[in-house]
C-alpha cells in the first residue's frame, strides 16, 4: 500500500530499485571487505589492490567514498572527450600485463580508478579497447533539454552548454551550471557494459580550476566529468535532476535517489579504494 510504502515518491527512489539487487554483490566489496580477500586482489588480470584516486566528494548518505573523475578534453571541432590513457605493457609478478596509466597534474591517473561496482568486467576499461574517448548522450536521459535538443548516440558538443551560466530546471539555484547524462568508451557494447557518466560545465569547475594542477589538467572551459556509480550500492545518481533532493539538502548536489547519498561535483577530493582486477580475456 501507498501509506506503507518506506520510501516515500520525494526520495525518487522507487523508481531506482528495480534492477538495482543484481548489482548488489558488486558494490558490496568495500576497502575492508575487499582487503581481506586476496584472491580478488592478486589474482590475474591487469590492476586491483590499492588504488588512489581523484573523485567528487561524497557528504552525506551511507555511500563510503567519492566517485572517480574522468579527465575532459575539447577536440579542435568542439567535441567533448574523456582523457584515457594509452596501454603500454608492464611486468608485474614476473607476467607481462597490458596497463593504461597516465600522470595528470602530479596524480597517477589509471583504468583502475573505474575497478568497482563491475565495472572492471566492461570492455570500456580494458587498456587496449578500441574506443574513440568521446562523450555521447545517452538514451533516456532525465533532463528536459537534453531529450529536446540533442539526440542520443550523438557526440557532445561545447556548443551545447552556451546557457550554462543562466541555465536552471526548476530544482534548486539556477545558473550553477548545465549537466548532461552522456556515455563514454561504450561505442558497440551491451547496455549492461555502458558506463555512464555526469557532465557538468559550470561556472563554479571554471573558479576552482586554478587551485591545484590537477583541476587545472582534468578540467577544461568549466567541464567536469565523473563516472555516474554511487559508490554505495552501484545506483546511477544525479545533478539536480530529481526535485526530491531539496528534501535531504541535495538539491544543488549530486543526489542517489537510492539510499540518499549525496556529492558535491564542485569539491574534488583524493581517495583510495581497493580496486577489483580487471579480469583476463577468455
Amino acid at each position: 500500500m501507498a501509506g506503507d510504502d518506506k520510501y516515500p515518491e520525494s526520495t525518487g527512489r522507487r523508481r531506482f530499485v528495480k534492477g538495482v539487487v543484481g548489482s548488489a554483490t558488486l558494490a558490496g566489496v568495500g576497502t575492508a571487505g575487499a582487503a581481506s580477500l586476496k584472491s580478488a586482489t592478486a589474482s590475474a588480470g591487469e590492476g586491483g589492490g590499492i588504488t588512489q584516486f581523484m573523485g567528487v566528494e561524497n557528504i552525506a548518505g551511507p555511500a563510503p567514498r567519492a566517485m572517480p573523475q574522468i579527465p575532459v578534453e575539447i577536440d579542435g571541432e568542439g567535441y567533448l572527450k574523456g582523457f584515457f590513457p594509452k596501454p603500454s605493457t608492464e611486468k608485474v609478478q614476473g607476467r607481462e600485463v597490458t596497463v593504461a596509466e597516465a600522470k595528470i597534474g602530479g596524480i597517477t591517473y589509471s583504468a583502475n580508478w573505474f575497478q568497482y561496482c563491475g565495472v572492471q568486467t566492461y570492455k570500456g576499461v580494458k587498456p587496449d579497447a578500441d574506443m574513440d574517448n568521446y562523450f555521447r548522450y545517452k538514451e533516456g536521459a532525465g533532463y528536459d533539454w537534453q531529450a529536446s535538443e540533442v539526440k542520443a548516440g550523438d557526440k557532445v558538443h561545447i556548443d551545447d552548454f552556451t546557457d550554462y551560466k543562466t541555465w536552471g530546471n526548476g530544482i534548486g539555484k539556477s545558473g550553477l551550471g548545465k549537466p548532461a547524462t552522456v556515455t563514454w568508451r561504450s561505442q558497440d557494447v551491451p547496455p549492461s557494459q555502458t558506463m555512464t557518466v555526469q557532465l557538468i560545465r559550470s561556472p563554479k569547475i571554471e573558479e576552482i580550476s586554478g587551485e591545484s594542477k590537477w583541476l587545472k589538467e582534468s578540467t577544461e572551459k568549466g567541464f567536469i566529468a565523473n563516472l555516474n556509480k554511487c559508490t554505495h550500492f552501484c545506483c546511477v545518481p544525479s545533478f539536480k535532476g530529481i526535485a526530491g533532493a531539496a528534501k535531504f539538502g541535495a538539491q544543488d548536489k549530486i543526489y542517489c535517489p537510492c539510499h540518499q547519498s549525496v556529492y558535491d561535483p564542485f569539491s574534488i577530493v583524493k581517495k583510495s579504494f581497493v580496486a577489483l582486477p580487471r579480469p583476463e580475456d577468455d
